[in-house]
């Protein structure tokens, strides 16, 4: 049976290919390699020490149909070769590059395969034999090319472009860009590759009328040994854009191909080349190319956004930013405060540097609302460089985002919304627009509308959780329990989703299973000694007990100033039934409005579960009045299973 025969390899150096499905393996372990850079790499070896020219590559591997341009495409899958096998076109071991002719493998190959069996890639002696295939008829890129071009020169920016072939394009209608490879000579350089893929998803993102993935599910693809159509699954996706990025003093070089997710097929390469300055004009640029090889009218973006261009930034302006915000995301991942002082010295030497540097002071304004003991001068300040970011570029819609969260955190509800609102217009997928609006909605008693938008900002951002506390809200606990377990699955550390848990089993009542939680949760954020105590008190005078030395320690914390936690704080004595504590705390986060909490966000106080008993005091009712909310509590799902299924977390 076929299932039974001997897998042949062809053997170099440390490496093998496998004559038949072209898988290559280092000492044994697999090699990622897509599936035409293993063609190419077939036919080379099949005429070890012998010229390969490029035309004959062309003949034989390049199907005339596919849009593809062949010489960025051959060069594409050479250097995805060389990185595959560490080889270096200056000093190779594997490939050697004939200029102006083609290819030669010059390491000796042994193994069991014959040549013509390596890749499919014909021996010269049988090469006559087999006809050329049939040309279909090809269509010519339109005008949306030519104008791409001519911005480009516009621009003083390089970019090699050769027209090419078109077939009927495969249907996509949603994209993930996985992280750009760095290809530069020092790994220190990784945030500027983290900085040029965020930013080409962001112009991808804001073509309206094609959905693209959110970088918090696309980024940790980075390193993944995972296959594209495995990749293009998990995030329901049906087109991956991957690539490199190189930078050499000012020069940056920047490659990118788009893969049809189900089938790996390649489809399209291009390589832009521009100053450091230049660098935002070369992402658009990137981005208006795919969305064309995508078959989405480039027109169909928000005008604003698409009659705004790039300004060139000066190069050092541009480092200090992009060090700045890779530092901020290590600071979100979970990093100590040491990275959230770093970047905001990057930002402000940005800002030092250009003053009109919009995106800096959009990323000094997060830095100050993202401290943890963050006061009313940080929001202040916060504030006041976000609303400088977006009087210089008004398109920006992580600044909207940004702006709405700060109203939301004054309580200036409609100003707000409006702003999500206009976040979302810009960039329709946005996640994070998407569930601040939600969030809101929630908040201002439109549940329906609300779910709506979080149901979008799970599709849009499927690796991370926008809706087990939309569930927790809306009283689903056994759905939100399914769902958090899933998540914890993948990172068994996080302590948020913890305490979530902790929450949802609390609401049902298995007080012992949301101690444990609770305990997991006071560990991980670096009290183990309270978990201790916490759990000791559980276990001698049960769960009220229990919950009184919790609410004990959070308002210690928040005497001290370690943190600011008031609805935490009365959840836990409203569950050991004394209100009047309870409503102490509420009042004291009444009273310090504007401060972020480390635990739940005040602005919660009508829909948060735990606060049920207190709906019937007037007290809440006059609490709610005073902060401008209605009676929102959230009872009744009103939504079908099948829409439930729909918005899970990805498993």
């Amino acid at each position: 049976m076929a299932g039974n025969r001997e897998r042949r390899w062809v053997r170099f150096g440390i490496f093998e290919l496998d004559v038949e499905t072209r898988e290559v393996r280092k000492e044994g372990k697999p090699v990622r390699l897509q599936p035409q850079p293993g063609r190419v790499l077939g036919a080379l070896i099949s005429h070890p020490g012998e010229l390969v020219t490029r035309q004959e590559l062309k003949d034989k591997l390049w199907d005339s149909a596919t849009f593809v341009d062949f010489e960025q495409g051959l060069n594409f899958c050479i250097r995805q070769i060389r990185i595959a096998l560490d080889d270096s076109a200056e000093t190779p071991r594997f490939i050697e590059t004939v200029p102006r002719k083609g290819y030669r493998f010059i390491a000796p190959v042994s193994g069991s395969g014959d040549a013509e069996a390596i890749a499919g890639f014909p021996t010269r002696e049988s090469a006559a034999e087999i006809p050329n295939p049939p040309r279909r008829m090809k269509i010519v890129p339109g005008l949306a090319a030519a104008v791409t071009l001519v911005l480009a020169v516009i621009a003083g920016v390089k970019l090699w472009w050769r027209p090419a072939a078109l077939s009927v394009a495969p249907q996509i209608h949603a994209l993930a860009v996985l992280p750009l490879q760095n290809l530069s000579a020092d790994p220190e350089q990784a945030y500027f590759s983290d900085g040029m893929t965020d930013g080409l998803i962001t112009d991808l993102a804001q073509m309206g009328s094609l959905k693209v993935i959110s970088r918090t599910s696309s980024m940790q693809y980075r390193q993944t040994k995972k296959s594209l159509p495995e990749i293009a699954r998990q995030l329901g996706v049906d087109g991956i854009v991957e690539g490199t990025i190189q930078r050499s003093g000012t020069r940056v070089r920047i490659t990118v191909q788009l893969i049809e997710a189900c089938t790996d097929q390649h489809l399209w390469a291009n390589t832009y080349e521009g100053e450091l300055g230049d660098t935002f004009q070369l992402e658009k640029h990137v981005a208006e190319d795919v969305a064309n090889q995508v078959l989405v009218r480039v027109a169909a973006r928000n005008q604003s956004s698409a009659s705004t261009p790039s300004r060139v930034v000066d190069a050092r302006a541009l480092d200090e930013y992009l060090q700045g915000t890779y530092d901020l995301n290590r600071f979100s991942r979970g990093s100590g405060d040491e990275e959230l002082k770093l970047a905001v010295d990057h930002f402000q030497r940005a800002i030092e540097i250009d003053q009109k540097f919009a995106l800096a002071y959009l990323g000094l304004a997060n830095a100050h609302k993202l401290k943890i003991q963050s006061s009313n001068e940080d929001m202040q300040l916060a504030t006041q460089f976000v609303q400088r970011a977006l009087q210089l570029d008004p398109t920006l819609s992580a600044g909207w985002v940004l702006l709405g969260d700060l109203k939301e955190g004054a309580w200036s509800w409609n100003e707000a919304e409006a702003d999500f609102r206009r976040a979302i217009v810009l960039n329709p997928n946005d996640a994070w627009a998407h569930d601040y609006l939600a969030d809101l909605l929630d908040i201002l008693g439109k549940p329906d509308e609300g779910w709506k938008e979080f149901e979008i900002a799970q599709e849009l951002d499927p690796d991370q959780d926008h809706i087990v506390y939309a569930l927790f809200k809306r009283r689903e606990y056994d759905r939100g329990i399914q769902e958090i377990l899933r998540s914890l699955t993948k990172d068994p550390n996080d302590g948020y989703a913890h305490s979530k848990l902790f929450e949802l089993y609390a609401a049902k009542g298995l007080y012992k299973e949301a101690i444990g939680e609770l305990q997991q949760t006071i560990k991980l954020f670096g009290y183990a000694d309270v978990a201790v105590k916490v759990g000791n008190t559980y276990a001698t005078s049960g769960y009220t007990a229990a919950m009184r030395e919790y609410a004990k320690v959070l308002a210690h914390l928040q005497s001290t100033k370690q943190a600011f936690m008031p609805i935490n704080i009365a959840a836990a004595y409203t569950a050991t039934g004394d209100k009047d504590l309870a409503f102490y705390w509420l009042e004291e986060g009444y009273r310090q409005r504007g401060h972020l909490s480390a635990g739940v966000d005040f602005d919660q106080v009508g829909v948060y579960p735990p606060l049920d008993p207190l709906h019937s005091d007037p007290r809440f009712t006059n609490l709610l009045q005073r902060m401008g909310l209605p009676a929102a509590r959230i009872d009744a799902p009103g939504r079908s299973q099948e829409k439930m299924d729909k918005a899970s977390v990805n498993p």
